[in-house]
C-alpha cells in the first residue's frame, strides 16, 4: 500500500508541474489574452485575430468570458453596417452581462466592460455601467496588492484609468504611489 501511494505521489509531482506549464501556455492565459486585447484596440488584423480564438472560447471563466465579449465589441469598429455594428455591441453587452453574473466582483471583469463601455458613443445608450465599474475598479486598485490582479494586471488597469483621467484627484495620486 505504502508503495502504491509513492508511486501515485510520484505520478502527481511529475505531472502537476507540466500542467501548470500547459496553463500557462494556453492562448487564454491572462498574459497572452491582455497582449492581444492591447494590439486589438489599435489594430484591425491584430483585432480580426483576437475575435478568432475568443469566438472559439465556450468554457465559463469569467476573466476569459469579459476578453471574449471585449473582442466582440472591438470588432464593431471593423464591421460594415450600421445594424452589424450594433449587433456586434448587443452581443459583447450580453457577454459582459454573462462574465460580470459569473464573477461581480472581479477588477479585471469590470475593468473591461467599462473600457469598452467609455469608448462607445454616447447616443448608443450602451455604456450603462460606467459609475458602477468605475467605482469597483478604483477600491480595488487603491487595495493593491490585494486587489484581485496580479501586479501586470495591476499595471495596465492602474495606466488605463489614470491616462484616461477616468480616476483623479486624490485618488489618482495614491494609486501612483502604490507599488505593483
Amino acid at each position: 500500500m505504502k508503495l502504491l501511494f509513492s508511486l501515485l505521489l510520484t505520478l502527481l509531482v511529475t505531472v502537476l508541474p507540466a500542467a501548470d506549464t500547459a496553463d500557462a501556455q494556453s492562448p487564454y492565459a491572462l498574459p497572452a489574452l491582455r497582449r492581444h486585447y492591447r494590439q486589438a484596440a489599435t489594430d484591425e488584423e491584430a483585432s480580426r485575430r483576437f475575435h478568432l480564438l475568443m469566438r472559439n472560447y465556450a468554457q465559463r471563466d469569467a476573466v476569459v468570458l469579459a476578453y471574449k465579449a471585449a473582442s466582440e465589441a472591438i470588432m464593431a469598429k471593423h464591421t460594415g453596417g450600421v445594424f452589424d455594428k450594433l449587433d456586434r455591441v448587443k452581443a459583447a453587452s450580453q457577454q459582459f452581462d454573462a462574465a460580470v453574473a459569473l464573477n461581480p466582483k472581479h477588477p479585471e471583469v469590470r475593468f473591461l466592460r467599462f473600457s469598452i463601455e467609455s469608448n462607445l458613443p454616447k447616443f448608443l445608450g450602451a455604456s450603462k455601467h460606467l459609475d458602477e465599474d468605475r467605482a469597483l475598479v478604483q477600491q480595488a486598485l487603491l487595495r493593491h496588492p490585494n486587489s484581485g490582479l496580479d501586479a501586470e494586471g495591476f499595471r495596465i488597469v492602474r495606466d488605463f484609468m489614470l491616462t484616461n483621467n477616468h480616476i483623479g484627484g486624490s485618488e489618482a495620486a495614491k494609486l501612483r504611489q502604490l507599488p505593483e
